[in-house]
């Protein structure tokens, strides 16, 4: 029986959350753990295809904009990256036209879904980045995911619009994805000197019970440095406090998975 890849979306539509930061060093460190890993880039800035050192990458058959358009097979639109395990299906700017001219296409919400359910044997995980916004493209990853997973910023506005995707959430759920959960709520960009960040961690776990990772994403220099070199933190300084974190995250990531979800598998993609 082939492996099942559990699909998860990085999403909140408020911005500046580390969603791109978070999605980038989750599927790069469980890469590196030993589990193939497949990044979709659903955000037309492109910026989960850079931070891997793919900006500006296409294949023969395009980005996911033409994935989502088309009827190319959904392995044509993979690049291999140059952290050991981890594939990408990149984006660019043109994925801000897929917004309009998804509206007339039949199925429209299930548009990634088609591209990615043959693509599940292939991965262990898939992670998908969202942009910063409840449109289409979003609705879209809602739809193909097994689950969520919300970065929430250590800040003052944490909560504010969070209801308004889980809002959205149930919704998909009650009409498109029955099977949709949240994965978790990451508390990111975390500073222990305020007590600003220690009472929106708490009230954030008050409100999401167990739902909340107890890793907590610190602010750190090194996870602003390394999308400008096109290397995930994780492997541009492994010993800084972000790129630790975000280690620390994908271990009780793994941790978290329901019995079945996904099997270990060692560097070489053999399954344990």
């Amino acid at each position: 029986m082939n492996p099942r890849a559990r699909i998860v979306a990085v999403a909140n539509q408020k911005g500046g959350v580390g969603k791109t930061t978070t999605a980038i060093n989750l599927a790069s460190a469980l890469a590196i753990a030993g589990y193939p890993v497949l990044a979709v880039d659903m955000d037309p800035q492109g910026n989960l295809s850079s931070g891997v050192g793919r900006k500006g990458a296409r294949t023969d058959a395009g980005t996911v904009y033409e994935a989502l358009l088309t009827d190319e097979a959904p392995e044509s639109f993979v690049l291999t990256t140059d952290t050991p395990n981890l594939s990408l299906m990149p984006s660019d700017r043109s994925l801000t036209g897929a917004e309009i001219e998804l509206v007339p296409m039949p199925e429209r919400e299930h548009r990634l879904k088609r591209v990615l359910e043959p693509l599940r044997a292939r991965f262990a995980y898939i992670v998908i980045d969202c942009p910063p916004s409840l449109g289409l493209l979003t609705l879209n990853a809602l739809v193909a995911a097994d689950a969520v997973l919300i970065p929430l910023h250590c800040e003052y506005f944490a909560l504010e619009g969070l209801a308004e995707l889980v809002g959205t959430m149930r919704r998909v759920r009650g009409a498109l994805n029955p099977g949709l959960e949240v994965e978790g709520v990451l508390l990111t960009m975390y500073d222990e000197r305020t007590n600003l960040g220690q009472l929106v961690a708490r009230d954030v776990r008050d409100y999401f019970k167990d739902k909340v990772f107890n890793t907590i994403i610190p602010r750190n220099v090194r996870l602003g440095e390394a999308p400008s070199h096109g290397i995930p933190c994780v492997q541009y300084d492994p010993r800084s406090r972000g790129a630790a974190a975000y280690t620390a995250l994908a271990q009780e990531f793994l941790t978290r998975q329901p019995a079945g979800a996904a099997p270990a598998q060692s560097a070489s993609g053999e399954v344990h």
